[in-house]
């Protein structure tokens, strides 16, 4: 039986873990007791002894622990933004293209995508890779998310009979530039310049929509909106991320279509002129706990959707 610790449990993304595993005959989930949750010590004796860790901590703190393993055979899969950006490092994202899906399987550490940039990346990484557009092209990315992606305090915030009503409406963050998915962003899709990005949170639990805007001009030769379908139609053919001709309903999209659920759904919508690649998904699903148990279920050899939630979006 596959022994599985979670460092990192009391939070938003090692609760929604837990919460997927808890259920699994596979498994044995090795926890500690309250007390000793922080401790050093009793969180490396766990780390060795797992089989699966799954670090749900911020970025320092994941690097600490990284450093006390010392059992070769740990996969550790990592949910904060410590290794995203490290090539020795497995990314997260399978439907990518085999290459990443292989380097899952036989990797001993795996950097689960953020949020945000789970989105983008699954809408620009086919985009460059096949030449539709080109490295050096400028971006734009605008990114609505619920207010669990901010975590226990955020969520707090919100749900507060006495919340300041600031928080009734939509909120734009990240407004320096600087947000910490960019670098992410940049390395998975080989991008040249950074995207300016517009991350915005609202008054609803789950639910992300991100959205990145191309004009005609910033194809290269020879493309089209139909070129940018016919990419995404044959990359992504299997139900944790799948492309879809329509979306909308009566004119609109939902961002929380997909609360709930670990799949993403991706659309191409506009004109020859100026064209709207869309993502929709969970933020707590495939843009955070759900990623990382599709790791982990990779990483055994097992069915990846195993004990996720997948919506049926033919």
């Amino acid at each position: 039986m596959t022994k599985v610790f979670i460092d990192g449990k009391a939070g938003t993304t090692g609760l929604k873990i837990f919460d997927r595993l808890s259920c699994r005959a596979d498994l044995e989930l090795l926890t500690l007791p309250e007390e000793l949750r922080k401790d050093t010590e009793a969180r490396k004796e766990m780390l060795n002894t797992a089989d699966i860790a799954f670090l749900c901590l911020p970025d320092a703190a994941a690097r600490e622990a990284v450093s006390l393993i010392d059992n070769p055979h740990t996969v550790v899969i990592d949910t904060s933004t410590a290794h995203r950006t490290n090539p020795d490092w497995a990314y997260g994202f399978a439907e990518l293209s085999e290459e990443y899906e292989d380097k899952i399987r036989s990797s001993k550490r795996i950097a689960v995508p953020g949020c945000h940039a789970s989105g983008f990346i699954a809408l620009v990484y086919p985009l460059v890779k096949a030449g539709v557009i080109s490295s050096d092209t400028l971006l734009n990315c605008f990114s609505l998310t619920g207010y669990s992606g901010g975590g226990k305090q955020m969520i707090a915030d919100y749900e507060n009979d006495d919340r300041n009503a600031e928080l009734s409406s939509p909120r734009q963050y990240g407004i320096a530039q600087s947000h910490k998915h960019i670098p992410e962003m940049m390395s998975v899709t080989g991008v040249e310049n950074a995207p300016c990005f517009s991350p915005v949170v609202a008054d609803f639990f789950s639910g992300m929509q991100v959205t990145v805007p191309l004009h005609k001009s910033q194809l290269n030769v020879g493309f089209t909106i139909d070129s940018i379908k016919d990419v995404y139609k044959n990359l992504y053919t299997d139900n944790m991320v799948t492309f879809v001709d329509s979306m909308d309903e009566s004119g609109f999209i939902s961002t929380n279509s997909l609360s709930g659920f670990d799949n993403m759904k991706i659309t191409v919508v506009g004109n020859e002129d100026r064209i709207l690649l869309i993502a929709v998904y969970d933020n707590l699903g495939k843009g955070a706990s759900g990623a990382a148990v599709e790791c982990m279920n990779i990483a055994l050899g097992i069915d990846k959707t195993t004990s996720l939630q997948i919506k049926d979006v033919k």
